[in-house]
């Protein structure tokens, strides 16, 4: 499986979110999306979804063009919050499944346990945290060629940052998905990643596999990421 930007622009109004991005991702691999917010990075991962188009270049799914119907293939965690209060947990879920045919309710009830999330508790009662957790297990639990992760930890404590690293390690199916993670905060992934890519002003300004980073140049993932974001102007983290 292969997600792949050709060359893609994207302009709302005369600001270009992105601007002639070209990038690769491969099956069996975990990818960070790194930059600050307004980078183009929630941009990229919805023209990987179909939810929104390029004006310029392609975007492509296993060498098909990504339309609207490619939801069905990739799973995506926006970094809104889009459940219905008067669900409960157990509801959401029965919901989530409903429109995916790819949906895998034991992994959700393994999710569920993992995550200590409570089936009965109405969403509406549950915590920031808990709430992450639910969008989590609703986007895990899809059998899906890609997942897409917008800024997954956004506003939760350490600790919930924790169990979903450990999840994302646990729950992936690295012989047939793909993940990619798109942050400002690259500490709580570093760990996971297999390819870092730098972008910023809507550009992709490096890319590298994290091994190399770390045995060639001695480099974390943050330290390579402030080189190129001071080399090409502003754009702290």
């Amino acid at each position: 499986m292969v997600l792949e930007l050709k060359n893609v622009s994207k302009f709302y109004g005369k600001t270009a979110a992105l601007n002639k991005v070209s990038l690769t991702f491969e099956k069996g691999k975990i990818y960070g999306l790194l930059g600050p917010n307004g980078s183009g990075k929630s941009t990229s991962l919805k023209l990987m979804t179909g939810l929104v188009f390029p004006d310029e270049g392609a975007v492509k799914l296993n060498g098909t063009l990504v339309t609207r119907k490619t939801s069905e293939k990739v799973a995506y965690l926006t970094e809104l919050d889009m459940f219905y209060d008067v669900f409960t947990v157990q509801e959401t879920i029965d919901y989530v499944a409903s429109q995916f045919a790819d949906f895998n309710k034991e992994k959700a009830l393994q999710l569920l346990q993992e995550l200590k999330l409570d089936p009965t508790k109405k969403v509406r009662s549950l915590s920031k945290g808990n709430r992450g957790r639910l969008k989590l297990v609703t986007t895990l639990s899809r059998n899906a060629e890609a997942i897409l992760l917008d800024e997954p930890f956004s506003g939760l404590d350490p600790m919930v940052r924790d169990s979903i690293v450990q999840s994302l390690l646990k729950y992936l199916d690295f012989d047939h998905q793909v993940l990619i993670i798109a942050t400002h905060e690259i500490n709580e992934i570093e760990s996971l990643l297999d390819e870092a890519v730098a972008i910023q002003y809507g550009k992709v300004i490096g890319q590298e596999k994290v091994e190399s980073l770390r045995e060639e140049r001695g480099l974390s993932v943050l330290q390579w990421f402030k080189q190129l974001s001071s080399k090409y102007g502003e754009g702290e983290i």
